[in-house]
């Protein structure tokens, strides 16, 4: 049994997973497939493999040609996030979801040597990288970087933007490697490294480590642009032609009007900078100016450009519907751009009229230039002097193709027979196949409906026989045929066509395109369907067309068209299946003799000809047919026995009647006598023996004797004697009568028939019955349609109004005799015929009864109810009110039915009281009643309560009313007013018309009721299913409507009382409740990993059913479930679950396609098929022995009774080691406590002060530096006048040559080998001192500011000879200091690229350390003149004296043109008046920059009290305490100002009066003192003094050597430091996450220049990973960040004073040791400062490890995107540059060594050649006139 089930199993599994056959559409040439991952975007052939590739979102596929599957990879979703670098990892990025991926890119690579073929994907995950899969199966994975970097980003990271790509092989360099490289064009992103170049060149093979496939190196190009993002370039197509790459794009034009254009650009191939890249508009009339789709083919033989364009929506890349085709031909565009190249290379990018016509495109720095007209020939794809890129002013126009109103999307173009075809795809799905003329013009001639709704994807290919059309739309892949030839079987369907593709192949019969026609060069053998002049090769005429069958003869074929046959040619006439003929050509006419009469087919039974087919053959083939028709004229005459000689001789073949032998013959004469009747004869047809008519009336009644007289004519003919018959045929009996021939002078003839009394059994009135003349045995013609009409008054006549009704012609009377009455014929009544009628009768009346309101429809049978309609149309009425009948259903006498479509009309109409009433009936003046009937009228029906009150919107919930009176209503009807949520009539009538057919749809403008009959149970209890509605409609009423009663959901009173209302009546809704529609539940299916896999179920349980509000509108006991044939009870029911016992048995399926039963379930209307269920037959285990268990039983309770010993005893060792614990615990948090409530109370002190800080941060109130400002502190440390806000000062005489001196010195510069060798030459001087490195390397900074990417390159070059000299020394050594002039350029590199990231992300955090700090150490006392301060983190500036003082308020009165409010501002009464005025100056100003604030020293400040009291205060006066040689500052103590003393600053010199003060900055201003002081010989001291006085007191020294002993142990004062460390924790981890966070990408300067060091420590075997983390912190922390941390001030407008300076260098050198690899030991002799921050300098620690690490593992590289940058950063800070004193600082150098540097340019070999020297000459003299060798 296994043996034969696992087959089945096999192709079950296969059916599951491979889709089905491709399947074929309405359009029969359309093949198709459907595939996961919509929307697909990518299609790909293989055309030596034969197979198709496509990419969509997370799947790729393989197909064969047939559109077959052959393998499938799912590609997504994966966790990620557009702006986190991968590897993702959660903890590191927590804005990563599970992402879908959209494939992007999928492109073909050929084998190349020992590499394999493969199939390149890149998609939008992981910042679109890409991989490399197997060409044979690409479930088979090549190549995928597990850790991708940053130059390996290919794609574009988002789904709505594009990405193209094309692979290239060249040679590269002298050795003619092949490099195979890869050109990608993509846009804007926005999202993780958003400033990709939009073109990169990325390597494909070679691939040798640490080469990467997919990166973007150095020697691989790249299009830099400026502002990327206001571009917005969409790429279309990219296509190769003629060692030419040309990108196909649309884009933004910044340069003019911002509107978008269409552009082409122009790549060399061998072109690996992008020197050679030129763009062209391109402008196709009629406002199409976006690129939608692309094709590079051939027209009239030349290569041309075909685009599909759009028109743009106003200035916006949102495209409309209007689209064209143009076309743009390659040599022209080709010759535009030179055009454009040679203008800008030569003139300057003008034309001979001085109009622009070229420009260097994307905002870069360089322009046109005016090179010698050489340059054109000599580099036709540019070099490093030659300007790029360059862009077109003018576009290269044309002229629309094809224009269309809906969307085009695609092109593809082929070339059959000489002519150009294009295939234009659009949005709706539909392809258009479109002649391209010469002209340009273009015309549709067919279309095809690939895939309705689902827009045609712009990758249109055609395969290796340009045969089939393969197209990608939303899911599916589609074949078309390009042409369908040979579908069309004869020539006229071939020409009908008119496909560009299809002719008519004449002699091989069939239609095909033109060179699969052997003979299509010579005239008239192909017809060219496209042609509509063209016509099939046709038979013109036959002659004779028609012949008799009982002879033979010639026949004549005249054709037109007829091709050119040779010698050897023969052709044949084929009559139907009888064998061939001979045929003879005779110019345009064929000859053959007709088939032999025996060959002839026998005729059809029921006609007198055949007609056959004529064809004409050239050997097996038809070449043209025609018609031949062979006649019998004896078949003429049989087939019309009536009238067999008119037929005969009326007839269309050429026969004649033979009279006396009753023959019709196709002879001229008869063969038995000289009387031949036919149609030539003078006389005509009339010449026929034929009975013509009846000389008595045609109306006979029954049971009478009657005699009948026939006419005819044309009897003279026969001279026999011969008897006549006269035959009637009666119910298919011939009733011969004897008849009497009399001639009349006319030569007419009357023959009277015998009299006969007629009889037919039917019982109907009339009968007709034939009549005809027999001349013995043979029948005489007769007229056609000659007829008695027999008739029998009494038939169906059964009372007195019926026989009145009859016409009178009949002379049928009602006849009243003593036994009965009846209708007869007149002469039949023996007595007197009745004038009148009897009465009318009613036998029954239904219903009997109606409400008050009417609306019944009654139904009244009876007899003699009038003779017509209008004898009863008024005159029927119930209780006293008409009922009137419809005429349709009006039968005469017996019945009257008055009903119309489905309703009865006679309708009751209302009253105003019940009661019996009988019906009556007026007839004319009579009334009638019915006896012992009475109508009773009733209460109108009254419904009290209806349940439930909620539906699914399915329906089909039966809703249960009790009332009264519900059995008198006829139609009752529950009906549902809906109003679509659509506004279009169109659609909403397109949804409600998904009713089903038994619901009554009623529309009324925007609104449709919706309604469903209801079953009336008794009086008192009616049931309705709720109407189905779908989903899209709003509920807006409820109502049930009974006949003429219509009763509002909402009207029901459920207390039991009805209420209802009259069709117009308006009704209050306030009671009752609403009816409510709910969406329809949703249920899971069973198996809802895999819903069509079967259920497993084991039998005894219950299925379990999950969904979604089961119960919102539904019981339990009205859902019903079923598995296969058998009912599944439902058990409980809840709003998520659903549970039902199935059978203990599997049910039988009632499916045939199924073994296994289904399960479904029903709520109302809606059915749902929850899939397959199987029942598991597994047997049940043997049940376990009773020893067994028994002894189970006792081994798990002894397992039990263990464990818990071991835990009790394990808790009791617990316990005790938990108390021990808790005691060296509390001993240890001893410490801790004291501390932390200190560093709780200070840091809550100082978070209260800065959340005021919260508003100047990020705002203008953060202090940041201008980059001027910012690059001239850092550029040039410690300088008050850099070079930076110098001028050159220069005599006006010689200003512009030396100036143009400058410029030759600049271009020098320019030059790498000069700069390079100027730079070695002065660093190997001696006297070139390691400041004027510096100084120099600042000054370079400044001149190549605006070149920054040559800059860099200078850059890298210098340090690559550092990393050489250091590997050959102590490469650990490398960086440590700023000894060479790189070292400093370095600094300034990281200066500059970091600035915004300073800016914002650093900027904040650093400025409120800085406020923190200051705050801090505000609070407590500080030394004004040792800068010592209680509040510190250096226990070196720690004020080791325990001082007393306390906080003063002073209400501050700032005099400044107008006295202000009162300030209050907290100052320490231990502070000197200088401190004083700082403290109030930083509360007045808070939020100004410090260099736009007064000086202290400007300001005095006055004590003021009372009116008049005003009392200047300064640090030193003549009331200063002087004790020996130390004279101690004031402070406020000294003055003893109280707390909440009123001062006021003032200007010191009332001529400064309301001047604002600007301040130099410096790094901590100390207190200005009078300097005569120490010249007298007196020590100023504020705090402490600087040293001990040998003069001491005797009385003091007791209390000194205390301090003493106090000074010796610093740890006493510990608690201070720790105290400020823990207040300021906070900002100092925040400052430190800010610079070394990665979960923002870090900065690209720090990612490319870590990458670089990566690649010298691979380039000189460096493995120590210790000596490159040596490095990097060397060249950013070391260099950069501590020198940010320990100067704020180049950052920010603060003043640093000494004591926050210390503070800032413990923080500084914290950041130090947490960037250093060796281990963090602390001991009881290290230093203060470090064991301050020993715990938390592991942490840092790992911090910076994680930040290399990440840097590695994601950046390698990232070229393209750094050189982006700098090209950006050139452009926006290359103003604030002062390049000219810049250069004539450096020239200075130059003078200072010009012997040294010439001769080092002298002995150089290139330098010889760039004649370097030369050209420094001429530099000197023009910068100061020096005598050189020139």
């Amino acid at each position: 049994m296994l043996v034969s089930v696992t087959p089945l199993l096999s192709l079950l599994l296969l059916l599951l997973l491979f889709p089905p056959t491709p399947l074929l559409a309405q359009d029969s040439s359309v093949q198709w497939v459907t595939l996961r991952g919509a929307p697909l975007s990518h299609l790909l052939l293989d055309m030596e493999a034969r197979l198709l590739y496509v990419g969509g979102v997370d799947h790729l596929h393989q197909l064969s040609l047939d559109l077959e599957l052959i393998s499938h990879v799912k590609t997504g979703p994966h966790l990620d996030s557009p702006n986190c670098l991968p590897p993702i990892a959660l903890k590191d990025c927590p804005s990563a979801r599970p992402t879908h991926n959209y494939n992007k890119l999928l492109l073909l690579e050929q084998a190349q040597g020992k590499e394999a073929g493969s199939v390149i994907s890149c998609g939008s995950l992981y910042q679109g990288t890409c991989e490399k899969r197997s060409l044979s199966n690409i479930s088979q994975l090549l190549y995928q970087s597990t850790n991708p970097v940053d130059t390996q980003f290919v794609a574009a990271n988002d789904p709505h933007v594009s990405t193209v790509g094309i692979v290239l092989t060249a040679g590269s360099g002298v050795s003619g490697e092949i490099l195979r490289f890869m050109l990608v064009g993509r846009g804007f992103t926005g999202m993780g490294l958003g400033d990709i170049p939009p073109i990169t060149a990325r390597r494909l093979y070679p691939t040798v480590y640490p080469q990467r496939a997919f990166t973007q190196e150095d020697e691989l190009g790249k299009l830099i642009i400026g502002s990327y993002s206001e571009y917005d370039i969409h790429f279309v197509k990219v296509v190769a032609f003629n060692n030419h790459v040309y990108f196909l794009f649309s884009r933004r034009d910044v340069r003019s009007k911002m509107e978008y254009r269409t552009y082409a650009s122009r790549l060399c191939v061998s072109d690996r900078n992008f020197y050679s890249y030129v763009e062209v508009p391109l402008l196709c009339h009629g406002g199409y100016n976006l690129v939608r789709g692309a094709w590079l083919g051939l027209h009239s033989g030349k290569s041309t450009m075909f685009l599909v364009m759009v028109a743009g929506w106003t200035s916006t890349s949102v495209a409309t519907d209007n689209s064209a085709l143009c076309i743009f031909g390659m040599m022209e565009l080709d010759a535009m751009m030179e055009r454009v190249r040679e203008s800008c290379y030569t003139k300057g990018g003008r034309s001979v009229k001085g109009q622009e016509e070229a420009y260097v495109v994307y905002t870069l720095s360089s322009n046109c230039l005016t090179l010698p007209q050489v340059s054109v020939s000599e580099y036709p794809c540019g070099w490093e002097h030659t300007p790029s890129p360059i862009g077109s002013v003018e576009p290269l126009l044309a002229m629309p193709t094809f224009t269309a109103t809906t969307q085009l999307t695609a092109v593809a173009t082929a070339t059959e027979a000489g002519h150009t075809v294009a295939f234009v795809g659009n949005r709706e799905g539909r392809l258009h196949k479109v002649l391209v003329r010469s002209n340009g013009s273009g015309e549709v001639y067919g279309n095809v409906l690939v895939d309705s709704g689902s827009a045609v994807n712009a990758d249109l290919l055609l395969d290796t026989k340009q045969q089939k059309l393969f197209i990608l739309t939303n899911s599916r892949v589609s074949k078309v045929a390009m042409s369908s030839c040979e579908w069309n079987i004869d020539c006229q369907s071939c020409l009908a066509t008119r496909d560009l593709y299809c002719g008519w192949c004449v002699l091989e019969g069939k239609c095909c395109r033109k060179h699969e026609c052997q003979r299509h060069l010579h005239a008239n053998h192909w017809i060219w369907s496209f042609d509509s002049s063209n016509k099939c090769l046709s038979v013109q005429s036959v002659q004779p067309a028609n012949q008799s069958k009982d002879q033979q003869t010639e026949v004549t074929l005249s054709l037109s068209q007829l091709p050119v046959l040779t010698v050897a040619d023969s052709l044949s006439c084929v009559f139907h299946h009888i064998p061939p003929q001979p045929a003879f050509i005779n110019g345009t006419s064929i000859t053959c003799q007709s088939p032999k009469p025996a060959l002839l087919p026998l005729l059809p039974t029921e006609s007198d000809h055949i007609i056959l087919p004529l064809s004409l053959t050239f050997g097996d083939v038809t070449i043209s047919t025609a018609t031949i028709t062979f006649y019998d004229c004896g078949a003429v005459s049989r087939l019309n026995q009536t009238s067999q000689c008119l037929a005969c001789v009326v007839s269309v073949w050429k026969c004649s009647w033979c009279p006396l032998d009753q023959q019709c013959t196709h002879r001229k004469r008869c063969p038995n006598e000289h009387t031949t009747l036919s149609q030539k004869d003078s006389t005509g047809p009339t010449q026929c023996p034929q009975v013509f008519g009846l000389h008595s009336s045609s109306l006979i009644p029954v049971g009478l004797t009657s005699t009948v007289v026939l006419m005819a004519h044309n009897m003279d003919i026969f001279k026999d004697e011969a008897p006549y018959v006269c035959v009637v045929e009666i119910e298919g009996v011939e009733v011969n009568l004897a008849a009497i021939a009399h001639k009349a002078p006319d030569h007419t003839y009357s023959f009277t028939c015998s009299p006969h009394q007629f009889q037919y059994a039917m019982s109907r009135l009339v009968y007709s019955a034939l009549v005809f003349l027999k001349r013995g045995s043979r029948r005489i013609d007769a007229l056609p349609g000659l007829q008695l009409h027999l008739y029998n008054c009494s038939a169906g006549q059964s009372d007195c109004s019926q026989c009145r009704a009859v016409p009178k012609e009949y002379g049928c009377v009602w006849c009243t005799e003593s036994t009965a009455s009846s209708c007869v014929y007149n002469q039949s009544c023996a007595d007197v015929p009745a004038d009148s009628c009897p009465p009318p009768q009613i036998t029954q009346v239904w219903p009997l009864s109606s409400p008050l309101e009417g609306g019944v429809l009654v139904t009244i049978t009876g007899s003699n109810l009038g003779m017509s309609f209008q004898d009863v149309v008024s005159g029927v009425t119930v209780a006293g009110v008409q009922c009137p009948p419809q005429p349709e259903e009006y039968k005469i006498s017996t019945r009257m039915e008055p009903v119309s479509e489905n309703l009865l009309v006679c309708q009751t109409l209302s009253t105003n009281q019940t009661g019996k009433v009988p019906i009556r009936m007026l007839f004319s003046k009579a009334e009638r009643t019915v006896p012992n009937v009475m109508f009773h009228y009733v209460d109108d029906p009254v419904i009290t309560e209806a349940m439930p009150t909620e539906s699914y919107y399915a329906g089909g919930r039966a809703i249960v009313m009790s009332g009264r009176n519900l059995d008198v209503v006829q139609h009752p009807v529950m009906s549902v007013w809906v109003e679509p949520v659509a506004v279009q009539s169109v659609k909403r009538r397109r949804r409600l018309a998904l009713l089903t057919a038994k619901q009554l749809v009623v529309f009324n403008g925007t609104i449709a009721t919706v309604s469903e009959h209801c079953t009336v149970l008794s009086s008192f209890q009616m049931t309705c299913p709720t109407p189905s509605l779908p989903p899209d409609v709003k509920v807006k009423d409820v109502w049930f409507q009974m006949d003429n009663v219509r009763v509002h959901y909402k009207s029901i009173k459920f207390s039991g009382s009805g209420f209802f209302m009259p069709m117009l009546e308006s009704v209050d809704f306030d009671h009752g409740k609403s009816f409510k529609y709910y969406p329809n539940p949703r249920l899971f299916p069973l198996n809802r990993e895999d819903p069509d896999a079967p259920y497993r179920f084991k039998a005894g349980g219950v299925i379990a059913v999950e969904g979604e509000d089961l119960t919102q509108a539904m019981s339990r006991q009205e859902v019903t479930a079923r598995l296969g044939d058998q009912e599944c009870e439902v058990k409980t029911l809840d709003s998520t679950h659903l549970y039902c016992e199935p059978p203990e048995v599997q049910p039988m399926s009632v499916d045939a396609s199924s073994m296994l039963p289904r399960f479904q379930v029903q709520m109302g209307n809606l059915q749902v098929d929850l899939g397959m269920v199987q029942y598991d037959t597994d047997s049940l285990l043997p049940p376990i022995p009773l020893a067994a268990q028994i002894g189970l039983g006792a081994g798990v309770a002894f397992i039990i009774l263990s464990v818990l010993i071991i835990i009790l005893m394990y808790r009791r060792k617990s316990k005790q080691a938990l108390r021990d614990y808790k005691k060296v615990l509390l001993q240890l948090e001893t410490l801790e406590i004291n501390v932390g409530d200190q560093c709780r109370k200070e840091f809550t002190d100082l978070m209260t002060e800065m959340m005021d800080l919260s508003s100047d941060v990020g705002g203008p109130g953060l202090p940041l530096l201008d980059y001027r400002t910012y690059a001239e502190r850092v550029f040039f440390p410690g300088q008050q006048a850099g070079p930076l806000s110098r001028h050159l000062d220069l005599p006006e005489s010689s200003r512009h040559t030396v100036e143009h001196g400058l410029q030759q010195l600049n271009n020098l510069l320019n030059n790498r080998l000069f700069l390079v060798r100027f730079i070695h030459t002065l660093e190997e001087q001696q006297g070139f001192s390691q400041r004027d490195r510096g100084y120099m390397a600042s000054l370079l900074t400044m001149v190549l500011h605006d070149k920054l990417e040559y800059f860099t390159e200078v850059m890298k070059c210098l340090l690559q000879d550092l990393v050489q000299q250091y590997v050959a020394k102590n490469p650990k050594l490398m960086l440590r200091r700023t000894e060479t002039v790189v070292e400093k350029m370095l600094t300034n590199w990281m200066s500059i690229c970091l600035y915004s990231f300073l800016k914002d992300v650093v900027g904040e955090p650093l400025y409120m350390l800085y406020r923190a700090i200051k705050y801090q150490v505000d609070k407590g006392p500080v030394d004004a003149m040792t800068g010592k301060a209680k509040r510190t983190l250096n226990d070196s500036h720690l004020l080791r004296e325990d001082i007393d003082y306390c906080t003063v308020t002073l209400n501050v009165l700032l005099k400044n043109e107008a006295e202000v409010q009162p300030c209050p501002v907290k100052v320490l009464d231990t502070d000197t008046i200088t401190q004083v005025k700082d403290k109030i100056l930083d509360q007045v100003f808070r939020g100004v920059p410090f260099s736009q604030r007064p000086a202290a020293g400007s300001l005095d400040l006055e004590w003021r009290s009372g009116q008049a009291g005003h009392l200047t205060l300064s640090d030193d006066d003549v009331t200063a305490v002087v004790q020996g040689h130390w004279k101690q500052l004031n402070t406020l103590q000294h003055y003893k100002l109280p707390d909440g003393a009123t001062v006021a600053l003032v200007p010191r010199s009332q001529s400064s009066s309301g001047t604002r003060f600007n301040q130099v900055f410096q790094t901590g201003e100390r207190t200005p003192m009078l300097e005569g002081e120490e010249e007298e010989g007196l020590r100023l001291w504020h705090l402490v003094k600087s040293s001990e006085d040998p003069e001491i007191p005797k009385h003091r020294k007791s209390s000194m050597r205390e301090c003493e002993r106090a000074k010796a142990i610093p740890e006493i004062y510990l608690t201070r430091l720790l105290s400020m460390k823990g207040t300021l924790q906070k900002f100092v981890d925040d400052v430190f996450v800010a610079i070394l966070s990665t979960k923002r990408p870090p900065p690209i300067a720090i990612r490319f220049f870590f990458d670089f060091l990566d690649d010298m420590a691979e380039k000189y075997d460096i493995e120590d990973p210790e000596t490159v983390h040596i490095w990097k912190t060397n060249s950013l922390p070391l260099r950069f960040w501590v020198n940010i941390l320990k100067n704020p001030q180049f950052v920010l407008d603060v003043q640093v004073t000494d004591s926050i300076d210390a503070i800032l260098s413990v923080i500084a050198q914290t950041f130090i040791d947490s960037c250093t690899t060796s281990e963090h030991k602390v001991g009881r002799n290290s230093p203060v400062n470090k064991l301050l921050y020993a715990r938390e300098i592991p942490r840092y620690k790992q911090l910076v490890e994680r930040y290399y690490s990440d840097i590695h593992s994601a950046a390698s590289g990232c070229y393209q995107e750094m050189n982006s940058t700098l090209t950006e950063l050139s452009g926006r800070f290359a103003s604030e540059m002062n390049s000219h004193v810049a250069l004539h600082e450096l020239y200075k150098y130059i003078n200072k060594y010009y012997d040294q540097v010439i001769l080092s340019l002298e002995e150089d070999n290139c330098g010889q050649k760039m004649q370097l020297a030369y050209r420094l000459q001429q530099v000197a003299a023009l910068v100061e006139n020096k005598v050189t060798d020139l």
